[in-house]
């Protein structure tokens, strides 16, 4: 089924704030799914609708490639604990090249909608706090061919080993099926992907 980003942006504006005054999503999906890209668009359409939009990608605070999950103190610590009390987040962002985090913080200001890309980022212990939560699909194989095209053949162990731990992180935390809607990341149907996303599951009435 075909949908509009401007009507997904609707219903986040629609629903009620958890993490303080701000509406917080989460796109959540494997690795190479299309999450970054639809979180993108997901943050216009809110910003066409008039909304204060801040975002935020997971990636950024992962500690290398063994941190699929344990990155979420620093997220707790750095932004959601400060934003439930009203007050600006900041983060520091990880080096993938120098294999560290840089010293410098970035500073992420109280929106009313913070929009959270990154796998687990939906996680049960975040369900407290969404305000909405976006599950992104695509074939297994897909995944791994963009996350070789994008980070080199010389990665391709560790996105082997990074898709056996998404696998066992989503069958435990059964994440997609608490998601309000699971998107298509790679889908064969027309549509003008810039305003309009391919639903496969919608449990938001």
């Amino acid at each position: 089924m075909i949908e509009r980003y401007a009507d997904l942006a609707a219903d986040v504006l629609a629903a009620t704030p958890r993490l303080g005054l701000v509406r917080l999503v989460a796109v959540d999906g494997p690795a190479g799914s299309g999450k970054t890209t639809i979180s993108a668009r997901i943050a216009s359409a809110l910003r066409a609708n008039g909304a204060d939009v801040a975002e935020l990608h997971t990636d950024d605070l992962l500690d290398g490639w063994s941190d699929i999950a344990a990155f979420w103190p620093r997220l707790e610590q750095w932004v959601l604990a400060p934003m439930r009390s009203g007050k600006p987040g900041r983060y520091r962002r990880y080096d993938w090249h120098r294999a560290r985090f840089a010293e410098e913080w970035h500073s992420l200001r109280v929106p009313d909608v913070l929009v959270v890309d990154g796998v687990t980022s939906a996680r049960e212990a975040a369900v407290p706090y969404l305000s909405f939560s976006v599950f992104v699909v695509a074939d297994r194989d897909l995944r791994l061919s963009r996350g070789i095209e994008r980070d080199g053949e010389g990665l391709r162990q560790e996105w082997v080993r990074w898709m056996a731990s998404e696998d066992r992180h989503f069958a435990a935390d059964a994440t997609a099926d608490r998601a309000d809607v699971v998107v298509d990341g790679a889908p064969d149907l027309s549509h003008d992907p810039e305003r309009e996303f391919v639903l496969l599951c919608q449990r938001r009435t």
